[in-house]
């Protein structure tokens, strides 16, 4: 049995990023790095690659990218769950949230104001494409120019292993580590050898079970 409900956001999980951005002042100078936490983000096309994320148009950071036209999507690990947090409930137009927080903004490649995440696991540099206006938030479009991601999860051939990283989602109002790998896409017709060599761990275990 299912209960109706009024219409709210209750699209869950959702990804929760760090996005990192930077104003300018009157004289087109660098102004102190921001970053804001959002959970209203995903990627909206694949060619070119497009993203999105969603922002109230009271918060600091809205401002920023608005004058900048560009920001970072930081991905977050179970180490930077406090951090991405705080980054969330305190306002960077009164505190600088990097020093506070001892995270280190970087240079992100392809934009000339807003900064990565240093500690960061993945970061996405974006230029602004388009705001659309939806209501309680502003929709911020925009291409992306250059994703950095640590060398530690990069394997020997190259392959980008995001299951070490410890990535972690929020349902809710609550955050959550990702858990056991259930899949991955196209494993309900592929073949035994796609299986034994894309989910060892999990045949391993069937295998277990059907000896017994």
């Amino acid at each position: 049995m299912k209960i109706t409900m009024s219409p709210s956001t209750m699209l869950n999980p959702v990804p929760v990023v760090m996005v990192s951005c930077a104003g300018q002042d009157a004289s087109k100078e660098y102004m102190r790095p921001n970053i804001i936490t959002v959970a209203w983000a995903g990627t909206v096309n694949s060619e070119p690659p497009m993203v999105s994320v969603s922002i109230r148009k009271s918060r600091h950071s809205h401002s920023l990218i608005t004058q900048t036209q560009e920001f970072v999507i930081n991905l977050v690990t179970e180490d930077l769950a406090k951090a991405c947090d705080y980054c969330g409930v305190r306002s960077g137009a009164n505190e600088d949230k990097f020093n506070e927080m001892n995270l280190h903004p970087i240079e992100a490649p392809g934009l000339k104001y807003a900064p990565q995440i240093q500690e960061s696991p993945v970061s996405i540099s974006c230029k602004l494409r388009d705001i659309v206006e939806l209501g309680s938030h502003d929709m911020f479009l925009a291409e992306v120019v250059a994703v950095s991601v640590d060398d530690k999860y990069i394997d020997d051939k190259g392959k980008i292993c995001l299951e070490h990283a410890k990535l972690i989602t929020y349902s809710h109002g609550e955050y959550y580590g990702l858990g056991k790998l259930l899949g991955f896409f196209g494993y309900s017709v592929a073949s035994k050898k796609a299986l034994a060599r894309r989910m060892p761990k999990k045949n391993s275990n069937k295998s277990k079970k059907s000896n017994k």
